[in-house]
């Protein structure tokens, strides 16, 4: 579905990803993982033309990305990012409906679109004539993540975009995001840092460092068999937390 051939990106003499190479499968969610300026950003970045590559090709559903003007190709794929970018004078069914109503669409379909939309990521419909700034984050991220969804897009770009909530509604967009991924089939590429999220959403996870890439595989795979010492580094974050909660749990059992 998406596929990433010797994608290169040079700002100056920079090289913030080089020649990269992946494939994401109809329905998968491959996870982008890495420290800051490991070029994850900058990759899902160039699939949907925000940013050019310097070298390489990128194909989505078999089509380059270069052979569809850029406003085209961004209303085809669905973009979440952390800091949301809600428009703060629209209303939240604006917000929703908008990539909608720029293809076209008659305004009673983009009324059912939006009010499918809400009742999908779990929000009151009474929420649909509130303004962003009246919502919690977590309201927000769930209005983004409709936003995103409202062409149906097949595909969709995620730029960690719950870095930045609180642990118990993070959790609970996680597991919100990993059920509608489920009954749209989403195709999807998610970015973090965080190794624990990673684990628990990827189907598969590319880790990158200084834009090149160090392994893919399952969680499973990267779990038992780290193909270097910075992706075994990388676990033993999480590895070590879990240690440390059977072991308060052992403790409280005795």
């Amino acid at each position: 579905m998406i596929q990433l051939d010797a994608v290169s990106k040079r700002w100056g003499e920079t090289v913030v990803v080089a020649a990269l190479d992946l494939q994401v499968a109809r329905g998968e969610l491959l996870v982008l993982l890495g420290e800051s300026g490991s070029g994850k950003t900058t990759t899902l970045k160039m699939i949907n033309r925000l940013v050019e590559p310097t070298a390489g090709r990128i194909l989505v559903d078999g089509a380059d990305v270069r052979g569809t003007p850029p406003h085209e190709l961004r209303r085809r794929i669905g973009y979440v990012f952390q800091r949301i970018g809600l428009f703060p004078h629209l209303t939240v069914a604006e917000n929703v409906g908008i990539t909608p109503q720029l293809l076209g669409w008659p305004r009673q379909r983009v009324e059912r679109r939006v009010a499918e939309l809400l009742q999908l990521v779990e929000l009151d419909q009474g929420l649909a004539l509130r303004f962003p700034g009246q919502l919690s984050g977590g309201e927000q991220q769930r209005v983004g993540v409709a936003r995103a969804l409202a062409a149906a897009p097949a595909v969709m770009l995620l730029d960690e975009p719950f870095g930045s909530l609180d642990p118990l509604t993070r959790d609970s967009l996680q597991q919100s995001f990993q059920r509608i991924r489920r009954q749209t089939e989403l195709t999807a590429i998610f970015v973090t840092h965080d190794m624990l999220e990673a684990l628990l959403l990827g189907d598969r996870i590319a880790v990158l460092r200084s834009g090149r890439l160090e392994q893919v595989g399952t969680p499973t795979e990267l779990l038992r068999r780290p193909a270097s010492e910075y992706v075994r580094h990388l676990l033993d974050t999480p590895r070590r937390q879990a240690e440390q909660v059977e072991a308060l749990l052992g403790g409280a059992a005795s």
